[in-house]
Protein backbone atom coordinates (compact mmCIF):
# COMPACT_ATOMS: atom_id res chain seq x y z
CA UNK A 1 0.00 0.00 0.00
CA UNK A 2 1.48 3.74 -0.99
CA UNK A 3 1.21 5.86 2.04
CA UNK A 4 -0.09 9.25 1.26
CA UNK A 5 -0.30 12.86 3.03
CA UNK A 6 -3.67 13.87 2.93
CA UNK A 7 -5.77 15.83 5.39
CA UNK A 8 -3.03 17.13 6.75
CA UNK A 9 -1.77 20.63 8.65
CA UNK A 10 0.88 20.52 5.86
CA UNK A 11 1.30 23.37 3.03
CA UNK A 12 0.70 21.70 -0.48
CA UNK A 13 4.70 22.10 -1.14
CA UNK A 14 5.42 20.54 2.36
CA UNK A 15 2.63 17.70 1.24
CA UNK A 16 3.86 17.29 -1.98
CA UNK A 17 7.57 16.70 -0.96
CA UNK A 18 6.48 14.39 2.09
CA UNK A 19 4.57 12.06 -0.39
CA UNK A 20 7.88 11.93 -2.98
CA UNK A 21 10.01 11.27 0.35
CA UNK A 22 7.90 8.19 1.36
CA UNK A 23 7.51 6.39 -1.77
CA UNK A 24 11.36 6.27 -1.45
CA UNK A 25 12.04 4.87 1.85
CA UNK A 26 12.17 0.78 2.70
CA UNK A 27 10.53 -0.61 5.73
CA UNK A 28 12.91 -0.03 8.21
CA UNK A 29 13.35 3.82 7.20
CA UNK A 30 9.81 4.17 7.95
CA UNK A 31 10.08 1.95 10.91
CA UNK A 32 13.22 4.38 12.09
CA UNK A 33 11.24 7.45 11.40
CA UNK A 34 8.34 6.46 13.03
CA UNK A 35 10.29 5.90 16.00
CA UNK A 36 12.27 9.28 15.85
CA UNK A 37 8.67 11.27 15.61
CA UNK A 38 7.42 9.16 18.67
CA UNK A 39 10.22 10.24 20.88
CA UNK A 40 10.65 13.42 19.69
CA UNK A 41 6.43 14.17 20.83
CA UNK A 42 7.78 12.46 23.42
CA UNK A 43 10.64 15.07 24.30
CA UNK A 44 8.30 18.01 23.70
CA UNK A 45 5.56 17.53 26.01
CA UNK A 46 8.25 16.99 28.53
CA UNK A 47 10.03 20.24 28.07
CA UNK A 48 9.64 22.89 31.10
CA UNK A 49 6.59 25.75 30.67
CA UNK A 50 8.10 28.84 29.81
CA UNK A 51 7.96 29.90 33.63
CA UNK A 52 10.72 27.12 34.51
CA UNK A 53 12.53 27.71 31.28
CA UNK A 54 13.06 31.07 31.99
CA UNK A 55 13.76 30.77 35.45
CA UNK A 56 16.56 28.68 34.70
CA UNK A 57 17.83 31.91 32.12
CA UNK A 58 20.80 34.09 33.48
CA UNK A 59 21.84 37.23 31.70
CA UNK A 60 25.28 38.40 32.12
CA UNK A 61 26.41 41.84 30.96
CA UNK A 62 30.00 43.06 31.70
CA UNK A 63 31.64 46.25 30.99
CA UNK A 64 35.57 45.62 30.34
CA UNK A 65 38.44 48.44 29.56
CA UNK A 66 41.24 45.87 30.69
CA UNK A 67 39.82 42.83 30.03
CA UNK A 68 39.27 41.65 33.67
CA UNK A 69 35.56 42.20 33.56
CA UNK A 70 35.02 40.28 30.79
CA UNK A 71 37.06 37.22 31.32
CA UNK A 72 35.57 36.95 34.91
CA UNK A 73 32.12 36.84 32.64
CA UNK A 74 33.72 34.03 30.53
CA UNK A 75 34.29 31.88 33.68
CA UNK A 76 30.97 32.85 35.84
CA UNK A 77 28.81 32.00 32.22
CA UNK A 78 30.75 28.24 32.40
CA UNK A 79 30.59 28.05 35.63
CA UNK A 80 26.53 28.22 35.25
CA UNK A 81 26.31 26.35 32.70
CA UNK A 82 27.76 23.60 34.20
CA UNK A 83 25.47 24.00 36.60
CA UNK A 84 22.41 23.67 34.25
CA UNK A 85 21.30 27.19 33.28
CA UNK A 86 21.01 28.75 30.28
CA UNK A 87 23.58 31.79 29.73
CA UNK A 88 23.28 34.34 27.77
CA UNK A 89 26.78 36.40 28.05
CA UNK A 90 26.93 40.21 26.11
CA UNK A 91 29.38 43.04 26.51
CA UNK A 92 27.23 45.81 27.50
CA UNK A 93 28.39 47.80 24.27
CA UNK A 94 26.93 44.59 21.98
CA UNK A 95 23.75 44.91 24.75
CA UNK A 96 20.29 46.15 23.54
CA UNK A 97 18.35 48.24 26.30
CA UNK A 98 15.30 47.18 25.08
CA UNK A 99 15.70 43.90 25.62
CA UNK A 100 16.04 44.61 29.43
CA UNK A 101 12.50 44.08 30.47
CA UNK A 102 12.52 40.38 28.78
CA UNK A 103 15.20 39.14 31.64
CA UNK A 104 14.52 37.97 35.07
CA UNK A 105 17.92 36.86 36.10
CA UNK A 106 21.04 40.07 35.26
CA UNK A 107 24.49 39.70 36.43
CA UNK A 108 26.47 42.51 35.91
CA UNK A 109 30.35 42.01 35.98
CA UNK A 110 32.08 46.23 35.53
CA UNK A 111 35.10 47.63 36.28
CA UNK A 112 35.41 51.51 36.84
CA UNK A 113 38.17 53.28 34.72
CA UNK A 114 39.64 56.08 35.34
CA UNK A 115 38.03 58.99 37.91
CA UNK A 116 35.20 56.91 38.81
CA UNK A 117 34.18 56.28 35.16
CA UNK A 118 32.19 53.67 33.37
CA UNK A 119 34.88 51.61 31.04
CA UNK A 120 34.61 52.80 27.26
CA UNK A 121 32.49 49.81 26.56
CA UNK A 122 29.87 50.24 29.06
CA UNK A 123 29.46 54.01 28.63
CA UNK A 124 26.06 54.12 26.70
CA UNK A 125 24.41 51.66 28.14
CA UNK A 126 25.52 53.28 31.59
CA UNK A 127 23.99 56.91 30.54
CA UNK A 128 21.11 55.20 28.85
CA UNK A 129 20.40 52.83 32.19
CA UNK A 130 20.64 56.51 34.52
CA UNK A 131 18.55 58.59 31.61
CA UNK A 132 14.56 59.47 31.31
CA UNK A 133 14.19 56.32 28.92
CA UNK A 134 15.07 53.66 31.36
CA UNK A 135 12.20 51.41 31.84
CA UNK A 136 10.79 50.04 35.06
CA UNK A 137 12.37 46.58 35.92
CA UNK A 138 10.17 45.32 38.12
CA UNK A 139 10.24 41.77 37.26
CA UNK A 140 14.46 41.52 37.35
CA UNK A 141 16.13 39.97 39.54
CA UNK A 142 19.82 41.12 39.83
CA UNK A 143 23.24 40.82 41.20
CA UNK A 144 26.46 43.09 40.83
CA UNK A 145 30.23 41.93 40.51
CA UNK A 146 32.12 45.76 40.84
CA UNK A 147 35.67 45.74 39.75
CA UNK A 148 38.27 48.44 41.03
CA UNK A 149 41.08 49.47 42.94
CA UNK A 150 41.12 50.80 46.24
CA UNK A 151 43.84 53.35 46.10
CA UNK A 152 41.86 55.21 43.78
CA UNK A 153 39.23 57.56 45.43
CA UNK A 154 36.19 56.30 43.55
CA UNK A 155 36.43 52.46 44.15
CA UNK A 156 34.27 50.42 42.49
CA UNK A 157 31.96 53.76 41.58
CA UNK A 158 30.34 52.24 38.27
CA UNK A 159 29.46 49.28 40.04
CA UNK A 160 27.89 50.56 42.83
CA UNK A 161 25.80 53.27 40.34
CA UNK A 162 24.52 50.43 38.53
CA UNK A 163 23.52 48.63 41.48
CA UNK A 164 21.88 51.43 42.96
CA UNK A 165 20.57 52.56 39.36
CA UNK A 166 18.87 48.78 39.09
CA UNK A 167 16.99 49.31 42.70
CA UNK A 168 15.21 52.79 41.82
CA UNK A 169 14.28 50.59 38.44
CA UNK A 170 12.61 48.37 40.84
CA UNK A 171 14.81 45.14 39.91
CA UNK A 172 14.98 42.94 43.17
CA UNK A 173 18.62 41.87 44.18
CA UNK A 174 19.30 38.35 43.92
CA UNK A 175 22.75 38.41 45.89
CA UNK A 176 24.46 41.69 47.73
CA UNK A 177 26.99 43.72 45.44
CA UNK A 178 30.55 42.75 45.77
CA UNK A 179 33.52 45.86 45.79
CA UNK A 180 36.61 43.72 44.31
CA UNK A 181 40.22 44.96 44.59
CA UNK A 182 43.03 44.40 42.40
CA UNK A 183 43.55 40.55 43.82
CA UNK A 184 39.45 39.87 42.75
CA UNK A 185 39.67 35.81 42.49
CA UNK A 186 38.69 34.75 45.98
CA UNK A 187 35.93 37.75 46.32
CA UNK A 188 34.15 36.94 42.81
CA UNK A 189 34.15 33.14 43.43
CA UNK A 190 32.64 34.06 46.47
CA UNK A 191 29.76 36.28 44.84
CA UNK A 192 29.25 33.33 42.18
CA UNK A 193 28.50 31.12 44.88
CA UNK A 194 26.26 33.19 46.34
CA UNK A 195 24.31 34.35 43.72
CA UNK A 196 23.58 30.48 42.18
CA UNK A 197 22.83 29.77 46.34
CA UNK A 198 20.27 32.66 45.76
CA UNK A 199 18.94 31.62 42.63
CA UNK A 200 18.70 27.66 43.59
CA UNK A 201 16.35 28.90 46.79
CA UNK A 202 14.07 31.21 44.70
CA UNK A 203 13.64 27.81 42.13
CA UNK A 204 12.97 25.94 45.56
CA UNK A 205 14.98 23.34 44.69
CA UNK A 206 15.94 21.13 47.97
CA UNK A 207 19.64 20.62 47.01
CA UNK A 208 22.68 23.30 47.61
CA UNK A 209 24.76 24.34 44.59
CA UNK A 210 27.74 23.46 46.60
CA UNK A 211 31.31 25.82 46.91
CA UNK A 212 32.24 27.19 43.26
CA UNK A 213 35.26 27.91 41.74
CA UNK A 214 36.55 29.86 38.67
CA UNK A 215 37.82 27.73 35.97
CA UNK A 216 41.43 29.23 34.36
CA UNK A 217 41.46 30.15 30.78
CA UNK A 218 40.93 28.08 28.56
CA UNK A 219 43.90 26.69 25.86
CA UNK A 220 46.83 27.44 28.17
CA UNK A 221 47.88 26.35 31.97
CA UNK A 222 48.94 29.49 32.20
CA UNK A 223 47.00 32.95 33.52
CA UNK A 224 47.19 35.52 36.00
CA UNK A 225 46.75 33.47 38.87
CA UNK A 226 49.46 31.00 37.37
CA UNK A 227 52.14 33.16 35.55
CA UNK A 228 54.56 31.54 33.01
CA UNK A 229 58.33 32.75 33.87
CA UNK A 230 58.89 34.16 30.71
CA UNK A 231 63.21 34.74 29.98
CA UNK A 232 64.30 37.75 29.24
CA UNK A 233 66.08 38.51 25.76
CA UNK A 234 66.70 41.73 25.32
CA UNK A 235 66.28 45.20 27.57
CA UNK A 236 66.97 48.06 25.84
CA UNK A 237 66.93 51.95 26.42
CA UNK A 238 65.24 53.61 24.16
CA UNK A 239 66.06 57.08 24.68
CA UNK A 240 69.23 58.69 23.96
CA UNK A 241 71.77 60.56 25.56
CA UNK A 242 71.19 63.53 27.34
CA UNK A 243 67.01 62.55 27.59
CA UNK A 244 64.89 63.38 30.42
CA UNK A 245 63.20 59.67 30.22
CA UNK A 246 64.39 56.47 30.19
CA UNK A 247 62.45 54.14 27.63
CA UNK A 248 62.92 50.73 28.17
CA UNK A 249 62.16 48.23 25.08
CA UNK A 250 62.26 44.72 26.50
CA UNK A 251 62.22 41.35 24.52
CA UNK A 252 61.07 38.13 26.40
CA UNK A 253 60.43 34.65 25.16
CA UNK A 254 57.14 32.36 25.55
CA UNK A 255 58.81 29.20 24.22
CA UNK A 256 56.95 26.35 25.53
CA UNK A 257 54.45 28.17 27.53
CA UNK A 258 51.74 28.03 24.72
CA UNK A 259 50.80 31.76 24.82
CA UNK A 260 49.46 33.56 22.35
CA UNK A 261 48.34 37.09 21.51
CA UNK A 262 46.95 39.22 19.20
CA UNK A 263 48.03 42.51 18.40
CA UNK A 264 46.03 44.80 21.16
CA UNK A 265 46.78 42.57 23.72
CA UNK A 266 48.47 43.55 26.89
CA UNK A 267 50.95 41.22 29.19
CA UNK A 268 51.14 41.57 33.07
CA UNK A 269 54.11 41.27 34.87
CA UNK A 270 54.41 40.49 38.78
CA UNK A 271 56.84 42.87 39.81
CA UNK A 272 59.08 43.15 43.05
CA UNK A 273 59.73 46.18 45.19
CA UNK A 274 62.93 47.70 45.59
CA UNK A 275 65.15 45.99 47.97
CA UNK A 276 66.11 49.51 48.96
CA UNK A 277 61.91 49.96 50.52
CA UNK A 278 62.02 46.72 52.15
CA UNK A 279 65.44 47.16 53.50
CA UNK A 280 64.51 50.11 55.09
CA UNK A 281 60.76 48.97 56.36
CA UNK A 282 62.50 46.57 57.62
CA UNK A 283 64.70 48.26 59.77
CA UNK A 284 61.57 50.89 60.62
CA UNK A 285 60.00 47.94 62.02
CA UNK A 286 62.75 46.01 63.49
CA UNK A 287 61.81 42.57 63.16
CA UNK A 288 63.90 39.77 62.08
CA UNK A 289 64.02 39.65 58.30
CA UNK A 290 64.14 35.72 58.07
CA UNK A 291 60.84 35.06 60.17
CA UNK A 292 58.44 33.33 58.39
CA UNK A 293 55.08 34.60 57.95
CA UNK A 294 51.49 32.75 56.37
CA UNK A 295 50.63 34.63 53.27
CA UNK A 296 47.31 33.62 52.33
CA UNK A 297 44.43 31.20 53.72
CA UNK A 298 45.86 28.06 52.25
CA UNK A 299 48.73 28.37 54.70
CA UNK A 300 51.70 28.93 52.59
CA UNK A 301 54.62 30.59 54.18
CA UNK A 302 57.88 32.91 53.13
CA UNK A 303 60.17 34.62 55.00
CA UNK A 304 59.46 38.39 55.91
CA UNK A 305 61.49 39.49 53.67
CA UNK A 306 61.03 37.86 50.53
CA UNK A 307 57.28 38.24 50.94
CA UNK A 308 57.92 42.15 51.73
CA UNK A 309 60.09 41.93 48.37
CA UNK A 310 57.87 40.02 45.82
CA UNK A 311 54.02 38.91 47.50
CA UNK A 312 52.26 42.69 49.67
CA UNK A 313 52.05 45.71 47.98
CA UNK A 314 54.18 48.46 50.30
CA UNK A 315 54.28 51.09 47.74
CA UNK A 316 50.63 52.65 47.90
CA UNK A 317 48.58 54.03 50.86
CA UNK A 318 44.71 53.81 50.76
CA UNK A 319 41.90 54.10 52.95
CA UNK A 320 41.35 50.75 53.33
CA UNK A 321 44.45 49.89 54.48
CA UNK A 322 44.65 52.85 57.20
CA UNK A 323 41.02 51.65 58.36
CA UNK A 324 42.88 47.95 59.15
CA UNK A 325 46.03 49.41 60.59
CA UNK A 326 43.41 51.33 63.10
CA UNK A 327 42.08 48.53 64.46
CA UNK A 328 45.75 47.22 65.60
CA UNK A 329 47.23 50.65 66.29
CA UNK A 330 46.48 52.54 69.08
CA UNK A 331 46.98 55.93 67.83
CA UNK A 332 44.80 58.94 68.27
CA UNK A 333 46.53 60.99 65.12
CA UNK A 334 45.31 58.42 62.73
CA UNK A 335 42.18 57.87 64.28
CA UNK A 336 41.49 61.47 63.98
CA UNK A 337 42.92 61.25 60.12
CA UNK A 338 39.80 58.58 59.59
CA UNK A 339 36.95 60.85 60.82
CA UNK A 340 34.77 61.95 58.27
CA UNK A 341 35.12 65.18 58.46
CA UNK A 342 39.07 64.95 57.80
CA UNK A 343 38.48 63.40 54.61
CA UNK A 344 40.47 66.07 52.45
CA UNK A 345 43.16 65.89 54.98
CA UNK A 346 42.77 61.94 54.72
CA UNK A 347 43.55 62.11 50.65
CA UNK A 348 45.92 65.03 50.80
CA UNK A 349 48.27 62.33 53.33
CA UNK A 350 48.16 58.91 51.11
CA UNK A 351 48.88 60.96 47.85
CA UNK A 352 52.09 60.09 47.27
CA UNK A 353 53.18 58.39 50.21
CA UNK A 354 54.03 54.81 50.99
CA UNK A 355 53.86 52.40 53.58
CA UNK A 356 57.26 53.56 55.00
CA UNK A 357 56.33 57.09 55.01
CA UNK A 358 53.29 55.27 57.13
CA UNK A 359 55.24 53.69 59.24
CA UNK A 360 57.45 56.64 59.92
CA UNK A 361 54.26 58.29 60.86
CA UNK A 362 52.77 56.94 63.02
CA UNK A 363 54.97 54.75 64.52
CA UNK A 364 56.00 52.32 66.62
CA UNK A 365 54.42 49.74 65.50
CA UNK A 366 53.76 47.08 68.64
CA UNK A 367 51.87 44.24 66.92
CA UNK A 368 53.44 41.33 65.69
CA UNK A 369 55.19 40.72 61.53
CA UNK A 370 52.22 38.28 61.29
CA UNK A 371 49.73 40.65 62.22
CA UNK A 372 51.04 43.76 60.32
CA UNK A 373 51.21 41.62 56.99
CA UNK A 374 47.85 40.49 57.39
CA UNK A 375 46.36 44.04 56.67
CA UNK A 376 48.03 44.04 53.43
CA UNK A 377 47.17 43.33 50.03
CA UNK A 378 48.59 41.50 47.38
CA UNK A 379 51.14 42.94 44.76
CA UNK A 380 48.89 43.53 41.62
CA UNK A 381 50.15 43.18 38.20
CA UNK A 382 51.29 45.59 35.92
CA UNK A 383 49.51 45.78 32.50
CA UNK A 384 51.67 46.94 29.38
CA UNK A 385 50.23 47.19 26.08
CA UNK A 386 52.17 44.53 23.57
CA UNK A 387 54.66 45.96 21.61
CA UNK A 388 55.11 43.07 18.89
CA UNK A 389 53.08 40.92 16.47
CA UNK A 390 53.15 37.50 17.19
CA UNK A 391 52.96 36.72 13.34
CA UNK A 392 56.21 38.57 13.05
CA UNK A 393 57.85 37.21 16.37
CA UNK A 394 57.18 33.77 17.17
CA UNK A 395 57.26 32.98 20.51
CA UNK A 396 58.68 35.96 21.63
CA UNK A 397 56.55 39.23 23.21
CA UNK A 398 57.79 42.75 22.99
CA UNK A 399 57.30 46.01 25.71
CA UNK A 400 57.89 49.05 25.92
CA UNK A 401 58.18 50.79 29.61
CA UNK A 402 58.76 54.13 30.38
CA UNK A 403 60.60 54.29 34.07
CA UNK A 404 58.74 56.33 36.71
CA UNK A 405 61.07 58.61 39.02
CA UNK A 406 59.96 61.33 40.94
CA UNK A 407 60.03 63.08 44.36
CA UNK A 408 57.72 63.25 47.05
CA UNK A 409 57.53 64.37 51.00
CA UNK A 410 61.34 64.78 51.03
CA UNK A 411 61.83 61.02 49.31
CA UNK A 412 62.67 60.12 45.64
CA UNK A 413 59.93 57.71 44.30
CA UNK A 414 60.20 55.12 41.87
CA UNK A 415 57.54 53.23 40.07
CA UNK A 416 57.28 49.37 41.28
CA UNK A 417 57.30 47.56 37.85
CA UNK A 418 58.95 50.24 35.60
CA UNK A 419 62.19 50.44 37.92
CA UNK A 420 62.02 46.47 38.12
CA UNK A 421 62.58 46.11 34.84
CA UNK A 422 64.47 49.30 34.40
CA UNK A 423 67.37 48.43 37.05
CA UNK A 424 67.37 45.23 37.78
CA UNK A 425 66.11 42.88 35.28
CA UNK A 426 68.80 41.76 32.45
CA UNK A 427 68.98 39.47 29.47
CA UNK A 428 68.81 35.90 31.01
CA UNK A 429 66.47 36.79 34.14
CA UNK A 430 62.49 35.10 34.21
CA UNK A 431 59.49 37.43 35.00
CA UNK A 432 56.45 36.08 35.68
CA UNK A 433 53.86 37.31 33.11
CA UNK A 434 50.85 36.19 31.79
CA UNK A 435 48.40 37.34 28.27
CA UNK A 436 45.76 39.65 28.97
CA UNK A 437 43.31 39.76 26.09
CA UNK A 438 41.81 42.99 25.06
CA UNK A 439 39.19 43.07 22.54
CA UNK A 440 38.24 46.70 22.48
CA UNK A 441 41.71 47.46 20.98
CA UNK A 442 41.65 45.41 17.44
CA UNK A 443 42.67 46.03 13.89
CA UNK A 444 39.52 45.72 11.90
CA UNK A 445 38.82 42.59 10.31
CA UNK A 446 38.98 44.47 6.70
CA UNK A 447 42.36 44.40 5.96
CA UNK A 448 41.64 47.50 3.34
CA UNK A 449 40.15 49.77 6.08
CA UNK A 450 42.24 52.56 7.06
CA UNK A 451 43.58 53.44 10.69
CA UNK A 452 44.48 56.72 12.72
CA UNK A 453 46.59 55.64 15.52
CA UNK A 454 47.03 58.47 18.27
CA UNK A 455 50.18 56.72 20.52
CA UNK A 456 52.75 59.54 22.48
CA UNK A 457 55.30 58.39 24.18
CA UNK A 458 54.88 54.91 25.47
CA UNK A 459 51.32 54.73 23.84
CA UNK A 460 52.51 54.40 20.41
CA UNK A 461 53.78 50.45 21.40
CA UNK A 462 50.40 48.76 20.17
CA UNK A 463 51.01 50.70 16.81
CA UNK A 464 54.13 48.90 16.60
CA UNK A 465 52.26 45.80 17.25
CA UNK A 466 49.74 46.50 14.47
CA UNK A 467 52.01 47.61 11.78
CA UNK A 468 54.56 44.34 12.06
CA UNK A 469 50.83 42.10 11.60
CA UNK A 470 49.89 44.25 8.64
CA UNK A 471 53.35 44.49 7.00
CA UNK A 472 53.11 40.38 8.09
CA UNK A 473 49.71 39.97 6.59
CA UNK A 474 49.85 42.13 3.86
CA UNK A 475 47.49 43.92 4.45
CA UNK A 476 47.26 47.07 2.05
CA UNK A 477 44.93 49.34 4.38
CA UNK A 478 45.99 53.29 4.40
CA UNK A 479 47.56 54.23 8.08
CA UNK A 480 48.22 57.33 9.53
CA UNK A 481 50.11 57.62 12.94
CA UNK A 482 50.56 60.15 15.18
CA UNK A 483 53.49 60.67 17.63
CA UNK A 484 54.46 62.59 19.97
CA UNK A 485 57.22 63.23 23.10
CA UNK A 486 59.79 65.57 24.81
CA UNK A 487 62.94 66.28 22.10
CA UNK A 488 63.58 64.48 18.30
CA UNK A 489 66.84 63.91 18.85
CA UNK A 490 66.74 62.00 21.76
CA UNK A 491 63.12 60.76 22.75
CA UNK A 492 61.91 59.43 18.89
CA UNK A 493 61.12 56.23 19.77
CA UNK A 494 61.66 53.52 17.15
CA UNK A 495 62.01 56.45 14.48
CA UNK A 496 64.39 53.86 11.95
CA UNK A 497 61.04 51.46 11.83
CA UNK A 498 58.69 54.10 11.15
CA UNK A 499 61.00 55.35 8.41
CA UNK A 500 61.27 51.77 6.93
CA UNK A 501 57.29 51.56 7.09
CA UNK A 502 56.64 54.52 5.47
CA UNK A 503 59.20 53.58 2.49
CA UNK A 504 57.82 50.69 2.44
CA UNK A 505 53.72 51.97 2.45
CA UNK A 506 53.29 50.01 5.57
CA UNK A 507 52.71 53.30 6.74
CA UNK A 508 50.69 55.86 5.06
CA UNK A 509 51.37 59.07 6.80
CA UNK A 510 53.37 60.32 10.12
CA UNK A 511 52.78 63.49 12.02
CA UNK A 512 54.86 63.91 15.15
CA UNK A 513 55.36 66.49 18.00
CA UNK A 514 57.86 67.28 19.74
CA UNK A 515 57.10 69.38 22.84
CA UNK A 516 60.68 70.56 23.69
CA UNK A 517 62.45 71.33 20.94
CA UNK A 518 60.56 74.97 20.59
CA UNK A 519 59.31 77.66 22.89
CA UNK A 520 55.70 76.91 22.29
CA UNK A 521 54.74 73.50 23.32
CA UNK A 522 53.05 71.19 20.42
CA UNK A 523 51.53 67.92 21.42
CA UNK A 524 49.54 65.66 19.26
CA UNK A 525 46.20 67.02 19.27
CA UNK A 526 47.42 70.42 17.64
CA UNK A 527 49.04 67.92 14.55
CA UNK A 528 45.57 66.83 14.21
CA UNK A 529 43.84 70.21 13.26
CA UNK A 530 47.09 71.29 10.97
CA UNK A 531 45.36 68.40 9.58
CA UNK A 532 42.10 68.78 10.12
CA UNK A 533 41.12 68.11 6.09
CA UNK A 534 42.44 65.34 5.68
CA UNK A 535 41.71 64.10 9.01
CA UNK A 536 37.97 63.98 8.59
CA UNK A 537 37.82 63.05 5.13
CA UNK A 538 39.67 59.64 6.33
CA UNK A 539 37.04 59.46 8.95
CA UNK A 540 34.39 59.74 6.15
CA UNK A 541 35.80 57.32 3.87
CA UNK A 542 35.58 54.83 7.48
CA UNK A 543 38.78 55.42 9.03
CA UNK A 544 38.98 53.51 12.62
CA UNK A 545 40.87 55.66 15.25
CA UNK A 546 42.67 54.66 17.90
CA UNK A 547 44.02 56.42 21.19
CA UNK A 548 46.92 54.84 23.72
CA UNK A 549 48.13 56.34 26.80
CA UNK A 550 47.10 58.95 29.13
CA UNK A 551 44.07 59.00 29.82
CA UNK A 552 43.31 62.16 32.13
CA UNK A 553 45.45 64.56 29.89
CA UNK A 554 46.09 63.22 25.90
CA UNK A 555 43.44 60.83 25.42
CA UNK A 556 40.61 63.79 27.04
CA UNK A 557 42.43 65.99 24.86
CA UNK A 558 42.70 64.45 21.64
CA UNK A 559 38.61 63.51 22.24
CA UNK A 560 38.18 66.97 22.07
CA UNK A 561 40.18 67.74 19.09
CA UNK A 562 38.06 65.06 17.26
CA UNK A 563 34.99 66.68 17.87
CA UNK A 564 36.17 69.78 16.48
CA UNK A 565 37.35 68.04 13.65
CA UNK A 566 33.88 66.60 12.74
CA UNK A 567 32.35 69.56 14.03
CA UNK A 568 34.14 71.82 12.08
CA UNK A 569 34.37 70.27 8.86
CA UNK A 570 30.86 68.23 8.67
CA UNK A 571 29.68 71.61 9.42
CA UNK A 572 27.22 70.16 12.48
CA UNK A 573 26.73 70.79 15.79
CA UNK A 574 28.76 69.96 19.18
CA UNK A 575 25.61 68.01 19.86
CA UNK A 576 26.07 66.14 16.01
CA UNK A 577 29.40 66.00 16.66
CA UNK A 578 29.34 64.21 20.01
CA UNK A 579 26.53 62.03 18.34
CA UNK A 580 29.41 61.27 15.56
CA UNK A 581 31.93 59.85 18.14
CA UNK A 582 29.45 58.21 19.88
CA UNK A 583 28.46 56.39 16.61
CA UNK A 584 31.97 55.67 15.46
CA UNK A 585 32.06 53.75 18.62
CA UNK A 586 29.52 51.54 18.28
CA UNK A 587 30.64 50.85 15.66
CA UNK A 588 34.46 49.91 16.77
CA UNK A 589 35.99 52.44 15.03
CA UNK A 590 36.61 54.82 17.53
CA UNK A 591 39.07 52.67 20.20
CA UNK A 592 40.90 53.70 23.40
CA UNK A 593 43.55 51.43 25.69
CA UNK A 594 44.15 54.76 27.87
CA UNK A 595 45.45 54.37 31.32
Amino acid sequence: MELQVINNPFSKEQAEALNQLLQTLTESQKIWLSSYLAASQTFLSSKPSNTEQSSKEVTILYGSQSGNARGLAGKAGKVLEDKGFLVNLSSMADFKPNHLKTIQNLLVIVSTHGEGDPPDTALLFYEYLHSKRAPKLDSIRFSVLSLGDSSYEFFCKTGKDFDIRLEQLGGTRLYPRFDCDVDYDEAAAEWLDGVLGSIGNQQNETSTVGHVSLPQEIGTEFSRTNPFKAEVLENLNLNGRGSNKETRHLELSLEGSGLTYEPGDALGIYPENDPELVGGLLAKLAWDSGETIVINRLGDILPLKEALTSFYEITVLTKPLLQKVSTLLTNKDLEALLLPENQEKLKEYIEGRDLLDFVHDFGPWGGSAQEFVSVLRKIPPRLYSIASSLSANPEEVHLTIGAVRYESHGRNRKGVSSCFCAERIQPGDRLSVYIQQNENFKLPSNPEAPIIMVGPGTGVAPFRSFLQEREEKGSNGKSWLFFGEQQFVTDFLYQIEWQKWLKSGVLTKMDVAFSRDKNKKVYVQHRMLEKIKELFKWLEEGAVVYICGDERNMAHDVHQTLIKVIEKEGNVSLEKAEEYLANMARQRRYQRDVY
